[in-house]
């Protein structure tokens, strides 16, 4: 098992969450089944209590787990420095079955969990707390994938062996082995950048004309293509090398740390964008997350965007 101070905090941290999760889980599910907002019962009013005791309790620990995401990357860059092989957080990642199972969980739960603090950020501000038993319906699934999170995170951490040699991300992120990321990264680079912007088109469109529902599908659509095309194209003009296709090197000291802005750009911008779709604001409310998620996703395009035109400019021709 590998052990350092950053994977035993993770580890404590974890503890806690479970344990406050777990009571949460019990009060949520009393919650769902008795909850009754037009009832005048005791019970009733008791639920009503704990309620508001059992959301502040889970809206710290999923605030916590959102800003952690970046302590958990942080802490993979970390380790790389004491595994054979690894170069970065793709080899940690790598060393074990459970790492890029865990990294997608993750992501996924990332923004579920944000999904989860904007809905009852809403419903709390509600007299009729329209959203009471839905959102502690979303929380009995946040669970579960949270138990699962902690579950894969202990036993990726638990197998890491840091005798063994494990790939770096040269050959991790190669083009020239079978592996379904080698399909990804053959992807026509005209057909990929066509895709990128087009997709940012529509969403500049949606936006203008205030189509909540075009404007969060296109926002999905944008992070998992922006995503794609930052491995298999614009990273490779971060690095200045066109074999360099880490989505992780440029978190580094290196590259002075321009992927922790890219990410954070593209989730503040993607999620609040997905979300417009997903729950009802007040105009006001609504137009200033669309202002948010446009601002965030063209920063995100803006800075992508500069690396193969400033190295063009600078060189004369593309990688």
């Amino acid at each position: 098992m590998l052990l350092t101070p950053e994977v035993l905090t993770i580890s404590i941290i974890n503890l806690i969450f479970l344990i406050f999760a777990s009571i949460a889980l019990y009060y949520s599910i009393k919650i769902v089944l008795k909850y009754d907002f037009h009832a005048t019962t005791n019970l009733q009013y008791n639920l009503e209590k704990q309620s508001y005791l059992i959301a502040t309790i889970i809206k710290f620990t999923f605030y916590t787990k959102v800003i952690l995401f970046l302590f958990f990357v942080f802490t993979l860059d970390d380790i790389s420095n004491i595994l054979p092989g690894a170069m970065c957080a793709a080899g940690v990642v790598n060393a074990t079955e459970y790492g890029t199972p865990l990294l997608i969980l993750k992501i996924i739960n990332l923004y579920i969990f944000a999904y989860w603090l904007v809905l009852n950020n809403e419903d709390m501000k509600s007299e009729e707390q329209n959203y009471l038993k839905f959102k502690f319906k979303v929380y009995i699934f946040a669970f579960f994938l949270l138990v699962l999170e902690i579950a894969l995170e202990s036993m990726m951490f638990f197998s890491i062996d840091t005798k063994s040699v494990v790939d770096c991300c040269g050959s991790i992120f190669s083009t020239t082995d079978g592996t379904y990321m080698a399909h990804l990264l053959k992807i026509n680079p005209a057909i990929l950048l066509s895709a990128f912007y087009i997709v940012f088109a529509f969403i500049t469109f949606a936006y203008i004309k205030r189509n909540r529902y075009l404007f969060s599908l296109m926002n999905l659509l944008f992070m998992i293509i922006a995503l794609v095309s930052l491995i298999a194209f614009f990273g490779t003009y971060i690095y200045e090398l066109p074999t360099h296709h880490c989505p992780f090197c440029f978190l580094q000291k290196d590259y002075n740390y321009i992927g922790y802005f890219l990410y954070v750009f593209l989730f503040i911008g993607t999620f609040y964008g997905i979300v417009i779709g997903l729950i009802h604001f007040t105009k006001e409310e609504e137009n200033a997350k669309y202002k948010i998620s446009f601002l965030f996703t063209t920063l995100y395009t803006i800075l992508v965007s500069y690396y193969p035109l400033a190295y063009y400019i600078k060189n004369g021709v593309w990688l």
